[in-house]
């Protein structure tokens, strides 16, 4: 059964039209209608929306569900994803659809701040409460106030500062470093982490009271290898937001894109594209191959089908693991997401194609 990962490198080359030819490579430019690709259209009978969100990825869809139960209502919700995927986007959108939207979103990086300072931080702290501290100060949960709390990287937090947090939580107030008295604060919580919040509590990384007091709306967010199908509205929507609304991208630029496994997920593809853009010809309004320099191409492939010869393949240096992983992917996009086929093309059991498939993360 054909992956969606498969299907949209499928949809995406069949998709070529008409266009300008990239006179280095001969790369036919990708003109989209208004406002996509018919072809692409196709893989979804609709373009689902939140907010400001769009996806035809079945998988994001199933997220948008969830995002639109839980916006209107009061419960925690954890974001689960791995690094870049965009759960900070997605934590404003909630906001942004959820009756707060008009009051404070206040971001707090449980990554980002010093250990010696991250009580402060969130909670506040009073004058003279430690050396430096000539005024107070507010933390994230008193400016929050009225509105939400995203607690980012969530897993990062000191053990030492977890049961401070959890008793924010369950209390709804907050005491300031230095401090005497309870301030009431009224801040919907949305955390998220790249992390395993189970493996990290039974490691003792992560209390466990904390965990379930968090672990309220759980929202998976879907790796950009698994939403292939919506290269097409991330592509354009990311150059403008680079401020290239006016730059257009080869056919075979888009293939390039979705054969890339996106370890860096949208975070990856911004900066792609950021690179791209910069080494577009001077006059040029169009993205080719060429021009990701950030990325590995795809193999070439001779006309018969086969691999071009050993000198062809960029082989060499790399680890065998690598290699494999590299095979089975190249195998799984000629065909089709086929896991017999591959299997077969691969001279291995199926049985063992999946234990490599878990073994490289594909």
């Amino acid at each position: 059964m054909p992956t969606e990962a498969s299907t949209a490198l499928r949809v995406i080359s069949s998709a070529k039209g008409t266009g300008a030819k990239d006179p280095a490579a001969g790369s036919t430019l990708h003109r989209p209608p208004t406002p996509w690709p018919s072809a692409l259209k196709a893989l979804s009978s609709r373009v689902e929306h939140f907010g400001g969100l769009a996806s035809r990825s079945s998988a994001v869809h199933a997220m948008f569900e969830l995002l639109d139960r839980y916006a209107p209502r009061e419960v925690t919700v954890t974001l689960l994803g791995e690094t870049g995927v965009g759960k900070d986007v997605i934590a404003r959108a909630l906001h942004n659809a959820s009756r707060r939207a008009n009051d404070p979103f206040v971001v707090f990086d449980c990554g980002a701040v010093a250990n010696n300072l991250a009580e402060s931080e969130l909670l506040g702290h009073e004058r003279g409460s430690f050396t430096g501290a000539i005024a107070g100060h507010a933390g994230a949960f008193e400016r929050a106030n009225g509105g939400t709390l995203f607690l980012d990287e969530i897993a990062e937090l000191p053990l030492d500062l977890q049961p401070r947090l959890l008793r924010a939580l369950e209390s709804r107030s907050v005491r300031r470093v230095g401090g005497k008295l309870d301030r009431r604060v009224d801040v919907r919580i949305i955390a998220a982490t790249h992390r395993d919040l189970r493996a990290r509590v039974a490691s003792g990384a992560f209390r466990e009271d904390l965990f379930y007091r968090l672990a309220v709306g759980v929202i998976p967010v879907p790796p950009l290898r698994d939403r292939l199908t919506d290269l097409p509205l991330l592509v354009p929507k990311v150059l403008a937001d680079l401020g290239y609304p006016d730059l257009r991208v080869a056919d075979t630029t888009y293939d390039a894109l979705a054969a890339h496994n996106w370890p860096g997920n949208v975070r990856e593809l911004k900066n792609a594209l950021a690179c791209a853009a910069a080494f577009c010809d001077s006059g040029s309004n169009m993205i080719f191959p060429r021009h990701l320099r950030t990325i590995a191409p795809p193999t070439p492939v001779a006309p018969g089908g086969a691999a071009g010869g050993i000198d062809h393949l960029a082989l060499g240096g790399l680890p065998l693991e690598e290699i494999e992983r590299l095979a089975i992917k190249q195998t799984l996009v000629k065909t089709e997401g086929n896991k017999a086929d591959a299997a077969r093309s691969l001279g291995i059991a199926v049985s063992t194609l999946y234990e490599k498939l878990k073994k490289h993360g594909l």
